[in-house]
């Protein structure tokens, strides 16, 4: 029976479009599911998503009451992961700390990523000055470290989360675009786009139809092995105060403010340190899954 729904959906010829697309969503949800570490990636994704949006319904506390008589107390039945300086519950925070890092990837994966494959498109499709100007141009964003560079612009726009959000979008665009131009120029001669000019289709047409649907895949692994390097610049910009201004439970703020505890109440700047690990890590298991599943040459 195993065999038989095999060929079905892999083997067998689709009746229709919407066959094919589920055939190869079949073939791709097998073939991540058979990666342990992927779905233990997918699985903290998952929960980051689910604790951002029932963040308010899951916190024991407010995370902004400050109550002087319980602050810095140690892991404890009523508060599990204790207490910072003014009292405030840091399981509570980095709930609510998580709302503002799932906020902060998915502004910039949807600023960052169309900017770049379209870009990367053109420039590949197109060739010449202008695919030479702009890779010149990503060749001077990557030269620098992505947070000297979303410092730099943070310094010129202003503190606050917003600002933190273009600046790190500013950031990674290149990024994409290079990924993106390295697959058109492997699409650009393949003969069924070769068969659109023909046809006399435009050349927005072409790459629009026949080009960027190619480049999505690669795009997708590129964009979730991005988030984990995201997430670190945004809590850099966070401990610096260059982020979520106070008293926002910004995770990388949150490290920052129990620094100067560190030795003593350890668990100030641990427990945002440690969601930061986590999450890190599940998008970089399941971009490492997400690159295996949809490889074509797998």
């Amino acid at each position: 029976m195993k065999i038989a729904r095999d060929a079905t959906y892999v083997g067998g010829t689709p009746s229709s479009r919407g066959h094919a697309k589920l055939a190869r969503f079949s073939l791709f949800w097998r073939l991540l599911s058979q990666n342990v570490m992927a779905m233990v990636g997918l699985g903290v994704v998952i929960l980051l998503a689910v604790v951002a949006l029932l963040g308010p319904a899951l916190s024991p506390h407010d995370p902004y009451a400050q109550d002087l008589a319980v602050r810095l107390m140690p892991p404890n039945m009523s508060y599990w992961l204790g207490t910072d300086e003014l009292g405030r519950d840091i399981f509570s925070r980095v709930l609510y700390g998580a709302r503002i890092t799932l906020s902060i990837v998915v502004l910039v994966a949807v600023i960052a990523a169309p900017f770049g494959l379209v870009l990367g498109c053109v420039s590949g499709y197109r060739g010449g000055w202008f695919d030479l100007a702009l890779m010149r141009i990503t060749d001077i964003f990557l030269a620098f470290p992505r947070l000297i560079l979303a410092l730099a612009f943070v310094a010129a726009l202003g503190p606050g989360i917003e600002n933190a959000v273009i600046a790190i979008a500013l950031t990674s665009w290149p990024v994409y675009a290079r990924v993106a131009r390295a697959e058109t120029l492997v699409v650009r001669s393949a003969n069924y786009v070769s068969a659109a000019r023909l046809q006399g289709a435009s050349s927005w047409r072409v790459i629009r139809r026949y080009v960027m649907p190619m480049c999505v895949n690669s795009m997708v692994v590129r964009v979730t092995l991005d988030m984990a390097g995201i997430i670190l610049t945004a809590a850099g910009l966070g401990f610096l105060g260059l982020g979520a201004k106070p008293p926002s439970p910004e995770w990388g703020a949150m490290i920052a403010n129990g620094r100067q505890y560190l030795f003593d109440q350890w668990w100030l700047a641990t427990m945002p340190g440690l969601a930061i690990l986590l999450v890190s890590l599940g998008f970089n298991l399941l971009g490492d899954g997400l690159r295996d599943a949809l490889d074509p040459r797998g």
